[in-house]
């Protein structure tokens, strides 16, 4: 088990079209760290630095003790589990998970004893015998976990290993993924686009946009404080409503003809500031008509969840979604009038996109 710290990692391609742009932070021994953001945002090409499959432009990459910029990856002491899980199929699940230890020169006992263990953990005792075309798509992802953990390395590395499993599966495969985790006590990274296993599965949240970092913390931090008008719309589902809105005073911000409190707001904005305002979809709760802070709502039509509603509708002429419990509001509602926590509404620069929270 090792600490992993990047520095100013950078990665330049030809022609200095830059994929990664100085990513500095670190993963404590035994954490759980996710790498989240959408398609070409440079996750992907981060966590290949980390397991030397992409050369570093510039910058560090240590594990433990060691920098491995220049160390080869079989040497890195790391495993990694790629999305399409990457077995031989030639092989039976027991050789695909001993291979690797045979390379390494592992005595054919201890070979034994790895690979019967591993399949123990993840309930695959069954299934050694058999070929990866024999297996659904939740064993063979078994098979792909338990040929790392055979290795018993340093640093578990994900690259969206959930992503062609549907969905009910994927709800299962990383509840065991945590469980295992934190049973092995293993560094690990995983990436994912999916911000659902991203919150989930981490103890520390890393987004990123662009090619550099958004927001780094734990995932009820980024979700509750988002740093950006990006981290505040790609985390959470459904998306957090964003609406333009000008400063009216010291934690004070018009939306239309409507005033809302906004508790977090610094106190140094100069009235009449251009700003955006953001209100999650579940934080809206319903008013009484014309209460004081209210805003009137005209709902379009209602997405049915099961135990919640979706209300898609707009707010001072603007789309806007509100998330409430199956049947709190008559379906014949047309105007509603909602209001939401003062703690609970975010502020962001509008041309930055940057949180205009206090210090």
């Amino acid at each position: 088990m090792a600490q992993v710290t990047l520095t100013n990692v950078k990665k330049v391609y030809a022609g200095g079209v830059e994929a990664v742009k100085g990513v500095s932070f670190d993963i404590p021994d035994g954490g759980f760290c996710v790498l989240v953001g959408p398609s070409g945002c440079g996750k992907s090409t981060l966590l290949r630095m980390v397991a030397g499959l992409e050369t570093i432009s510039s910058g560090e990459v240590s594990i433990g003790s060691r920098v491995v910029n220049q160390i080869e990856p079989a040497d890195r002491d790391i495993a990694m589990v790629f999305q399409n899980y990457a077995l031989y199929p030639h092989f039976s699940v027991y050789d695909n998970m001993a291979y690797g230890l045979r390379n390494l020169k592992t005595p054919k006992d201890e070979i034994d004893k790895r690979v019967k263990e591993a399949a123990r953990i993840l309930a695959i005792e069954n299934l050694l015998e058999r070929r990866p075309r024999q297996l659904s798509g939740g064993q063979r992802q078994r098979v792909a976990m338990g040929r790392a953990i055979v290795r018993k390395p340093q640093v578990f590395l994900f690259d969206e290993p959930l992503s062609n499993l549907d969905a009910k599966l994927r709800v299962q495969m990383r509840v065991e993924i945590k469980k295992l985790q934190r049973a092995l006590g293993v560094t690990s990274i995983y990436v994912t686009h999916d911000q659902v296993e991203a919150m989930t599965l981490s103890d520390k949240l890393v987004v990123m946009n662009g090619g550099q970092v958004e927001q780094i913390g734990v995932p009820s931090d980024v979700y509750r404080k988002p740093a950006s008008k990006f981290v505040a719309t790609f985390i959470g589902s459904p998306p957090m409503n964003i609406l333009p809105a000008h400063i009216d005073g010291p934690g004070i911000v018009a939306l239309g003809d409507a005033i809302l409190e906004a508790r977090d707001l610094r106190q140094n904005l100069t009235e009449g500031t251009k700003v955006e305002v953001g209100l999650r979809p579940e934080d809206i709760e319903i008013a009484s008509e014309g209460a004081a802070g209210t805003l009137p709502f005209d709902v379009e039509f209602i997405e049915e969840l099961g135990a919640t509603q979706l209300f898609h509708g707009k707010l001072s002429g603007l789309p806007f979604v509100m998330q409430a419990a199956t049947d709190v509001v008559a379906k014949e509602s047309k105007r509603l009038w909602i209001t939401v926590d003062p703690d609970r509404v975010h502020v962001f620069d509008a041309t930055s996109g940057a949180r205009l929270g206090r210090v």
